[in-house]
């Protein structure tokens, strides 16, 4: 019964919309990085309010984000079972500076209600020590890739630690 309000089309990303037509935008299930794909064709994006939701690669969605002119406002964390899913939305504008471990598990703000923050970060450290012990085991590892890991496990701690106290 809607065949009325909904047009269909087909196309590459957002390439068959044109950019008067939208004020909002949802991407959703995707990876990041092709999520950077589409948004990197459609630089008109920064004067509507994008919804995003990448299901991997949301480190490299975000700093693309704010390396390209998009500020974003709102950060949120939805679980299903034991499955984490960030979400966030995006918007032109200037960007503050994120730090490694913002880049990879979202910027959280003092007073924010998300039941699944620390164990969302829990689990990001878990699977960085997992990387990290990945990497020291390899017979040749990398120590620059060794030193961004280290960074960035002691910067997802340090946000853990950080939500713990606002939360007492």
């Amino acid at each position: 019964g809607l065949a009325d309000r909904i047009e269909v089309r087909l196309g590459d990303g957002l390439a068959p919309l044109h950019w008067t037509e939208a004020d909002d935008i949802v991407i959703a299930g995707m990876g990041g990085d092709l999520m950077v794909h589409i948004l990197s064709a459609a630089p008109w994006t920064r004067d509507v309010k994008l919804i995003l939701q990448p299901m991997s690669t949301q480190e490299v969605l975000r700093q693309w984000l704010v390396a390209h002119g998009y500020t974003i406002p709102w950060e949120g964390i939805a679980r299903e079972g034991e499955k984490f899913y960030p979400l966030f939305t995006a918007t032109g504008g200037q960007s503050p500076r994120y730090s490694p471990g913002e880049l990879w598990a979202g910027r959280q703000q003092q007073g924010e209600d998300n039941p699944h923050r620390l164990a969302y970060l829990t689990e990001q450290i878990r699977r960085r020590q997992r990387a990290l012990e990945g990497m020291a085991q390899s017979s040749h590892p990398d120590p620059g890739q060794l030193d961004r890991e280290r960074t960035l496990q002691n910067d997802l701690q340090r946000m853990r630690e950080e939500w713990i106290q606002w939360q007492r």
